[in-house]
């Protein structure tokens, strides 16, 4: 049987910092205010020349050269994102061509904050049905330029980024398990509705967030999903190294690690100095965590995230 393995991972963040005392400076909040109820310090905003396009080819090539293999030898790309460089063609086929591919199969996912856990399940099954053997998968954003930067609601939370993981087939099981959700009654309390007709922008073209109910959403979800992957997977809670959760808001993180029954130093987090990525939030914790050695060769680690749609996940791989 084949199986898939991540065989390296890779991130980038813009350098462009924006703390918390500079949000205030523009709109009325603090860090205070936005720290204890969110746990975030600060974000990365990406420069006005950069495209997503620009972001995920830093991060894949950065999981390119840990992967040790050359692009070449990539036959499957997969690049989830809420913020396109363009209507089309998609932001999976400008990375191609920057990476210089041709010919394999490339493509969008679009599921929000949940998108690479969507991503990386459909690399994990192309691969294992034998339509692909190593696969680039990326989630990445530039959130900050759908963002109400005069709503203290939404603008303090979101920040830029791209991760990037180098998925290939393996002899021995990588990813373990996966699970994926989403229920579209949901769809009004956190979207983005514009769309372009006639040439202009239709509908209101900023981030839209019910907050509240997407924090009890959000909580239930997460641990539901999180509970049932582990039990699918015959894996008992106490056997799990590692909750590697999207970074939406630190305490959605922590309602999730105790229903696990994690101490916090068993989770990865990225959300103070990042903020929420979207989908990117999810590999680049995921990187940082494999750079400064968290993350061990052997270790079994949970992947989850949940995003608009709403849409929600679960990967469960060894590393």
């Amino acid at each position: 049987m084949v199986h898939s393995r991540i065989l390296g991972t890779g991130s980038f963040l813009p350098a462009n910092v924006v703390t918390n005392a500079m949000l205030a400076e523009r709109v009325d909040t603090s860090d205070e205010w936005i720290v204890s109820r969110t746990g975030i310090r600060s974000r990365r905003i990406a420069d006005d020349q950069d495209k997503t396009s620009d972001l995920a080819l830093r991060a894949s090539r950065e999981a390119i050269a840990r992967a040790g293999i050359s692009p070449a030898d990539i036959d499957l790309i997969i690049v989830a994102t809420t913020t396109p460089d363009m209507v089309f063609p998609s932001t999976a086929c400008l990375l191609q061509e920057k990476l210089g591919i041709h010919g394999c199969p490339a493509f969008d996912v679009q599921a929000v904050c949940s998108g690479f856990i969507y991503a990386l399940t459909t690399a994990h099954n192309y691969i294992k049905s034998g339509m692909a053997r190593t696969a680039l998968v990326v989630g990445a954003e530039i959130i900050s330029r759908i963002l109400d930067w005069e709503d203290r609601r939404t603008s303090v939370l979101f920040g830029d980024g791209a991760g990037a993981v180098i998925l290939g087939a393996s002899d021995s099981p990588g990813i373990l398990h996966a699970k994926l959700a989403a229920d579209g009654r949901y769809k009004d309390i956190l979207n983005t509705p514009a769309q372009i007709a006639g040439g202009k922008i239709q509908g209101l073209p900023y981030l839209n967030m019910d907050g509240p109910a997407v924090f009890k959403f959000a909580v239930k979800a997460l641990s539901d999903i999180a509970s049932r992957t582990l039990a699918e997977a015959g894996m008992p809670q106490s056997r799990l190294d590692w909750l590697v959760p999207h970074q939406a808001n630190l305490r959605i993180i922590e309602a999730t690690a105790r229903h696990l029954g994690l101490p916090m130093e068993r989770v990865v987090v990225t959300l103070p100095e990042q903020g929420n990525t979207s989908a990117a939030s999810i590999p680049l914790a995921l990187d940082a965590a494999v750079r400064d050695g968290r993350i061990q060769p052997g270790q079994t680690i949970l992947l989850e995230g949940i995003g608009g749609g709403f849409a929600w996940g679960a990967v469960l791989l060894e590393i």
